[in-house]
């Protein structure tokens, strides 16, 4: 895809941003293992990055997906991956389906005030006993008059503990597992909801939670589009999902390599940088292509998912790499800056530890994989001969 200088403008716009008003503050907002949401969000709604691909009749830019992967690529130049995830979350993952499919009234209550960045939104899909497997998630909405009541609890909610409201799915009905789950727009300050802080590995400054839901009422009219769509409105928007990911990555794996050119090149043992050792040049000459291939396959994916053509293959496989693609990267770079890539607020000690979550997140290795052979052919029916 040969990008516009509308592209570019935007990708300035935004790398500005995370210049003067994201990367001052980090340091402080990972030792809070939190950062200003609302105080954020509603500076870069009115930079116009939290609806760049939405209808202009909900303050939207009326753009393609193509400006929401600049976007996350861009925002690849905070020097941590949780205010990102935060960002992606909320404007590329908790919003798609209201977009897509919502009432006018909805999108109006919900999603232009989130593009405004006056609202912050979470996605609840994941739950303690249902991660990558959607279809097995056990939280219901049954109906109750005019209401749905919903009882359950779900896991691992980026912008959980601070969101005004959640894209929630949810059981309503009976049917099979595909054709039984509704996306529902629930708002977070309803009677019956907890919310509970999670510790994790890294993403520190990016809040995740466990949320109950006990009897919590909302109108049966928050539905997002058709009773019972739920779980195909979920992975319709997976493939945007996954591609903003993988597009978020970019910029930060050149960074990472560029800081270790830099520091071997400046770090001496035996008379020598440690860069001019013939297997650190190589090796990062070789991380480098990988970062290449990497950029190639997902804008290659941006541009045919623009088209209008299916590219889950595509997103699985760009989202495989890039998970694995970020392991490697902060392992092998980390070893060459010794004893100080060891050290906590080291940027690849850093990268390693809010990167793992690129493999299990938003679908693990293992789901990719599974998708990539059921496309490709290989996949193993299950049944005897």
């Amino acid at each position: 895809m040969l990008l516009t200088p509308q592209h570019e403008q935007l990708r300035d716009q935004v790398e500005r941003f995370v210049k003067n008003e994201i990367n001052p503050f980090v340091d402080e907002w990972e030792r809070a293992e939190e950062f200003p949401s609302h105080e954020l969000f509603r500076k870069l709604g009115a930079l116009g990055v939290l609806g760049t691909k939405y209808d202009e009749a909900y303050g939207g830019l009326g753009l393609d997906f193509s400006y929401s992967a600049t976007v996350a690529e861009a925002l690849g130049t905070c020097d941590c991956g949780g205010v990102p995830m935060a960002i992606g979350v909320h404007s590329d993952m908790a919003t798609p389906a209201l977009h897509r499919f919502g009432s006018d009234e909805l999108k109006r209550a919900w999603l232009a005030p989130s593009i405004a960045g006056e609202m912050v939104s979470c996605l609840g899909v994941s739950e303690p006993g249902a991660g990558s497997d959607v279809a097995s998630i056990k939280t219901t909405a049954r109906k109750d008059g005019s209401d749905y009541v919903i009882n359950g609890s779900k896991m691992w909610i980026t912008n959980g503990m601070k969101a005004d409201w959640c894209c929630l799915l949810a059981n309503t009905s009976d049917d099979k597992p595909h054709r039984n789950k509704s996306l529902i727009v629930v708002p977070m300050d309803a009677k019956g909801i907890a919310r509970q802080k999670i510790r994790k590995l890294g993403m520190f400054s990016s809040d995740t939670a466990q949320l109950f839901f006990d009897d919590v009422r909302v109108p049966q009219t928050n539905v997002i589009g058709a009773e019972g769509m739920g779980f195909t409105f979920q992975m319709l928007q997976f493939q945007e999902e996954r591609l903003w990911g993988a597009a978020n990555s970019l910029t930060m794996l050149d960074r990472l390599i560029d800081a270790t050119i830099d520091y071997t090149r400046q770090r001496k043992a035996f008379g020598k940088s440690i860069l001019d050792n013939q297997v650190v040049h190589f090796r990062l000459a070789e991380l480098r292509t990988e970062v290449e291939a990497l950029r190639s396959l997902t804008w290659r994916a941006v541009e045919e998912y623009v088209s209008g053509r299916d590219v889950t293959k595509l997103a699985s496989m760009a989202k495989l790499k890039c998970g694995r693609l970020i392991r490697e990267v902060t392992d092998a770079c980390l070893q060459y800056w010794g004893g100080m890539g060891f050290t906590w607020d080291n940027p690849l000690s850093r990268a390693m530890r809010d990167g793992r979550l690129v493999s299990i997140g938003g679908g693990a290795d293992e789901v990719m994989l599974g998708i990539i052979c059921k496309l490709e052919g290989t996949l193993p029916s299950g049944k005897k001969d």
